[in-house]
C-alpha cells in the first residue's frame, strides 16, 4: 500500500512539472496572421483549384523554411491529393518541395522579426478527405468540409494544429445555382457570368483553422434574429425549409444570452446554424455550426435541441479560447459538455440538470470498461491517433460539475470568468486553467485535478452501516475497491432519512484511504442512508 501511495505521489509531482505536448511538429519561429484562400468548384469535376494567400510573420532571425501541412497526391490516397504548381514571394519564385504530406517552402531572403511576408501558393486537385463532395440526403451535389481535428491540410495549406490562430477568408468561384456559406461576414456575392457565381466570405477573429468552414449547396437561407447586432441565420436545403426552419428557430438567441452573461463576450460576427451532409452530430465550426443533415426532422427534438446548446458552448470553449495542445482537448470537449448541463439547468430547470449530469456518469463508467487506460490529459497527436473519447466529453464535465461544488457556484463562475477574459481568443493549458481557478478560490487545486484528469481508474465504493441503540449512533464503513488501489480523495453527502420526516438529514464526510469508518449521531435507527443524493460525486456505489 505504501508503494502504490508513493507512485500516487510521483505521478501528482509530474502533472504540476511536467509540460505536456503532443508530436506535431510546432515551428514558433513563425506565426500565421492571415489566410485568403481562393478557390474554384465545378459541377463537371471533383477537382479543387486555390491560390491561398498566406500572411505570417518572423519571430526569429533567419527562418529559412516554411512548413505547411497540405496532402499530397499518392497511392495512400488512392490518387486524390493536392498538387502544387508555384509558390511565390514578392511575385518571385520559390523553391519548394511537396511530399509526405508536408509542403516545405525556402525563403532565400533573411526577414526582420516580426516582418510580415505573403506567401501565395497555387495548388489543385480532388480532396482526399476534408472537403467532401458528395450527395445530400435528397441527392444533391454539394460540397461541405470536415476539418476536425487535423482534416484541413487535405484541401487548404495550412499550419494544421491548434496551437496556431489566423484571421481567414474564402474567396469562392461556383456554379451559380449553389450558396456558399463560411465563417465570418459576407463581403461579396456576385454573379461573374449567367453560369458562375463570386462569393466571399471574411472572418476578422483569429481561430485555428480545423474552424475553418466552408459548405457550397443549394441552400434555403433565413435570417432568423440578432444577438447583440450580430445576425442569428438558419442554413437548410431547400426541401428541409419548412423543417430546417423550425428546428433551428430556438433556443440559439437563448443560449448566446446565457453563455454572454456567465462567461463573456460572443467572439464572432455572426452565428449560422447549417445543415449539411458531411458530419455526424454537429461541428463547432466558428461562427458557421455545422448539424448532421438527420438531426433535420421538424419536431425539434431534444437531441438536436442539445446539440445545439453544445455547439454554441463551443464558440466560448474551444474556439474562443482554444488548448495548446491536444493533450489538452478536455478544455473543448468536456466543458462544452457541462456548458450544455448549465444552459440546460438554466433554461429548462434543475430535475433535467440532474438527469444529465448522471447519464453522463453513467456514461463514463460504460466507456472505462472499454477503454480501461484512457485518461483525460495525455500525450496526444492527431497524426497518431484520436484525441478524444467520450471520456474526453463525460468524465471531463464530471471533473467542471465537482469542481463548482468544491469552491462554490460563485467562484467557479468567477474563476469561469477570469480565465476566459485571460485568454480570450488566444491558447490556453490545462495547467492555466488551474492557476485561474486557484487565484479565484484561494485553493490548492492540483490534487483534485490530478486524480480526475490524470488517473484513468474511477472511484469505486462499496458500504455497509448498522445502527447502534445503546450509543444512539450510526456505525457507517465505507470502502474504495477500484482496481489501481489506491485511494481518491473526496468528500462525499450522506443523506439520512427517518420515520416520519420528510426531509433527510444531510451530513458531509471526508475519505482519503481505503477504507474508513464513520460514527454519526442520530437519536433514531433511519428508515434509509443514501449516499451522494445530490449526484455531485463521481462514482459507483454499492451496498454489501
Amino acid at each position: 500500500m505504501k508503494l502504490k501511495s508513493t507512485i500516487l505521489s510521483v505521478i501528482l509531482i509530474l502533472f504540476v512539472t511536467h509540460s505536456y505536448a503532443d508530436n506535431y511538429p510546432r515551428n514558433y519561429a513563425i506565426d500565421i496572421i492571415h489566410y485568403a484562400f481562393n478557390l474554384s468548384f465545378s459541377d463537371q469535376t471533383d477537382e479543387m483549384k486555390g491560390i491561398a494567400s498566406i500572411t505570417l510573420q518572423c519571430k526569429q532571425k533567419d527562418v529559412k523554411q516554411i512548413r505547411l501541412d497540405l496532402i499530397n497526391q499518392a497511392d495512400k490516397w488512392k490518387g486524390k491529393g493536392m498538387n502544387v504548381q508555384s509558390v511565390l514571394l514578392n511575385n518571385k519564385v520559390l523553391k519548394f518541395t511537396h511530399k509526405n504530406d508536408e509542403l516545405l517552402i525556402q525563403l532565400e531572403a533573411a526577414f526582420a522579426i516580426n516582418e510580415s511576408i505573403t506567401i501565395v501558393v497555387t495548388y489543385s486537385g480532388i480532396p482526399a478527405g476534408g472537403m467532401k463532395i458528395q450527395p445530400t440526403k435528397f441527392g444533391d451535389r454539394s460540397f461541405m468540409c470536415e476539418n476536425w481535428p487535423n482534416n484541413a491540410r487535405h484541401w487548404l495549406p495550412t499550419v494544421d494544429h491548434p496551437y496556431d490562430k489566423a484571421t481567414s477568408e474564402f474567396i469562392v468561384t461556383a456554379p451559380a445555382h449553389y450558396k456558399v456559406v463560411s465563417n465570418g461576414l459576407l463581403l461579396e456575392e456576385s454573379l461573374i457570368d449567367k453560369e458562375t457565381k463570386r462569393t466571399h466570405w471574411k472572418q476578422s477573429i483569429p481561430v485555428s483553422c480545423w474552424l475553418f468552414v466552408l459548405g457550397i449547396a443549394d441552400f434555403a437561407v433565413q435570417y432568423v434574429d440578432e444577438f447583440n447586432g450580430k445576425s442569428i441565420q438558419t442554413w437548410v436545403y431547400p426541401r428541409d425549409r419548412d423543417k430546417g426552419f423550425l428546428d433551428f428557430k430556438s433556443p440559439t438567441k437563448q443560449v448566446l444570452q446565457f453563455y454572454t452573461d456567465y462567461v463573456g463576450p460572443y467572439a464572432y460576427e455572426k452565428l449560422a446554424n447549417i445543415e449539411t451532409q458531411s458530419v455526424g452530430g454537429g461541428m463547432e465550426t466558428s461562427s458557421a455550426i455545422f448539424y448532421d443533415e438527420k438531426l433535420v426532422t421538424g419536431e425539434q427534438s431534444v437531441r438536436l435541441r442539445n446539440v445545439v446548446i453544445h455547439e454554441i458552448a463551443h464558440q466560448w470553449f474551444g474556439n474562443a479560447i482554444t488548448e495548446t495542445t491536444w493533450d489538452d482537448a478536455w478544455l473543448s470537449e468536456g466543458f462544452a459538455t457541462f456548458f450544455t448541463l448549465l444552459f440546460i439547468e438554466n433554461a429548462y430547470g434543475y430535475e433535467e440538470f440532474n438527469t444529465g449530469i448522471k447519464v453522463a456518469r453513467k456514461t463514463v463508467y460504460d466507456l472505462a470498461k472499454k477503454d480501461s487506460l484512457f485518461t483525460i490529459v495525455a500525450n496526444r497527436s492527431a497524426e497518431a491517433g484520436p484525441v478524444t473519447s467520450g471520456i474526453t466529453y463525460q468524465k471531463g464535465a464530471w471533473t467542471l460539475h465537482m469542481l463548482r461544488e468544491k469552491i462554490g457556484h460563485d467562484n467557479f463562475r468567477k474563476g469561469i470568468q477570469a480565465y476566459y477574459k485571460k485568454y480570450f481568443n488566444a491558447n490556453t493549458t490545462t495547467n492555466e486553467f488551474i492557476s485561474e481557478m486557484e487565484k479565484v478560490s484561494g485553493m490548492d487545486l492540483k490534487d483534485f485535478f490530478n486524480q480526475y484528469l490524470l488517473r484513468a481508474d474511477n472511484l469505486q465504493l462499496k458500504g455497509n452501516w448498522n445502527y447502534d441503540v445503546s450509543n444512539n449512533k450510526i456505525v457507517l464503513k465505507l470502502q474504495q475497491t477500484q482496481s489501481s488501489g489506491m485511494p481518491f480523495n473526496f468528500p462525499i453527502e450522506l443523506a439520512i432519512y427517518k420515520s416520519g420526516v420528510a426531509a433527510p438529514e444531510i451530513v458531509k464526510l471526508n475519505m482519503s484511504t481505503l477504507s474508513a469508518e464513520f460514527n454519526l449521531p442520530c437519536n433514531s435507527k433511519p428508515e434509509v442512508l443514501v449516499v451522494d443524493p445530490r449526484a455531485v460525486l463521481l462514482h459507483q456505489f454499492e451496498w454489501k
